[in-house]
């Protein structure tokens, strides 16, 4: 190559950004295990930038490893290997609902604010469980760490059990979005009593999937009162959700009845990029999961296909909900073709937060937990009244003589 072309060359090439080396998936999930800690000291300390290498792409490998070696049988192993909730969430709480017809024993995982932080109450999606937001919790507690996170399991789902005046659990659960919107009201006045907090904190809801209907469904209804500042909802609306629901027949016969382990479920969701993130998929695919009596196979905790009355419900009306429900709204979504003509118009309005991860799947929270949290604690900041300074009444500053009435001919 002559000088010229030498020259040429590097005046070209040093304008384009550099590209990574292209790594087969598998590989780079073992790669950055064996790089990287992914567990925190503590349940507010950061939770190492594991989960966030899992989406984002950027790999910094280990000095002694080869970047290009086929990884051992213990590295793919550990890609799969179930992550206990205490690496995410300092507590869990089992919490008693009784009524004359039923007794509910909801379960949440909590991480409590400081006597100032808001509390960021999420709810996950059908057939998921509060360890959704796992990954995402860690992520948003390194941006605000006076904050605390409630997530909880709703009915039918995670550790949450239903039984009738007998004892017995019941083989039919109510899931209409009115009993879903009460539990959420429930769980949170209970942990209020449970931590013997004197008043509850500035509540930010964030709903995903399913979840986000419910959440708009407490904030339309206003069953937190004025503890609500703000609401979200991630990757769904009405328009697009009802489409979805036909297909949703063909999408439960094609998944696995069950699985020989939990990590053979873990590197399910992985493959068929259900989840896309190695870290929350490690922890928030084990409660999805039960083991069956003959202790040789684990199958579905929930049954999707048992819930079919209530989709319809869910969503029916979820966008006018939305639109015209009081506090901060943010919707984030995988893409934009999700929204609706409703939604579209009260975005040109300025109606609500708007945020596209178009390199997020379904389970944004999961698939992008740092940018996640990014955004949620961006959208607490603006909503936050916690520094809002309130003009002082004038009649306050007539009886101070600080004003004069005001006289009347």
């Amino acid at each position: 190559m002559s000088d010229f072309q030498r020259s040429f060359a590097r005046a070209h090439l040093s304008r384009l950004p550099p590209e990574p080396p292209a790594i087969p998936d598998e590989q780079q999930d073992a790669t950055r295990e064996d790089s990287l800690d992914i567990r925190p000291s503590s349940p507010n300390d950061s939770l190492s930038s594991a989960s966030s290498a899992s989406s984002t792409g950027t790999i910094v490998p280990s000095p002694s490893r080869n970047l290009f070696e086929r990884p051992k049988g213990a590295a793919l192993k550990s890609r799969s290997a179930p992550l206990p909730w205490e690496d995410f969430f300092s507590q869990e709480l089992f919490l008693t609902q009784k009524k004359p017809s039923e007794t509910t024993v909801h379960h949440a995982y909590l991480n409590p604010p400081t006597s100032s932080g808001p509390l960021v109450v999420t709810h996950h999606g059908a057939g998921s469980s509060g360890l959704s937001f796992a990954s995402f919790t860690a992520e948003f507690l390194k941006l605000i760490p006076d904050a605390g996170v409630l997530s909880l399991d709703a009915r039918g789902h995670g550790q949450t059990t239903t039984t009738d005046s007998t004892g017995v659990a019941l083989s039919v659960q109510d899931l209409s979005l009115t009993t879903l919107a009460a539990d959420v009201a429930f769980v949170v006045n209970a942990v209020k009593t449970e931590m013997k907090w004197t008043a509850l904190p500035d509540i930010v809801l964030i709903g995903h999937s399913l979840g986000g209907a419910v959440v708009t469904e407490v904030a339309h209804e206003r069953l937190l009162g004025n503890a609500l500042l703000a609401y979200g909802v991630l990757d769904v609306v009405e328009g697009s959700a009802m489409d979805a629901l036909r297909s949703m027949d063909t999408y439960l016969s094609t998944r696995p009845k069950s699985f020989p382990s939990l990590a053979s479920g873990i590197d399910w969701h992985l493959k068929s990029r259900t989840i896309r993130n190695t870290i929350s998929a490690r922890v928030s695919v084990p409660p999805l999961l039960q083991e069956s009596k003959a202790h040789d196979q684990w199958l579905w905790r929930t049954d999707l296909a048992s819930t079919k009355p209530f989709w319809e419900g869910w969503f029916i009306g979820l966008s006018k909900k939305f639109l015209e429900s009081r506090g901060g709204k943010l919707l984030l979504l995988a893409g934009t073709d999700r929204l609706d003509k409703e939604l579209m118009i009260g975005q040109m309005q300025g109606k609500y937060q708007l945020q596209v991860f178009p390199e997020a799947g379904h389970f944004i929270q999961e698939d992008q937990p740092a940018k996640t949290a990014q955004v949620v604690a961006d959208f607490y900041k603006r909503n936050d009244r916690s520094g809002l300074v309130l003009p002082p009444k004038v009649d306050d500053l007539i009886k101070q003589g600080k004003l004069k009435p005001a006289s009347h001919k």
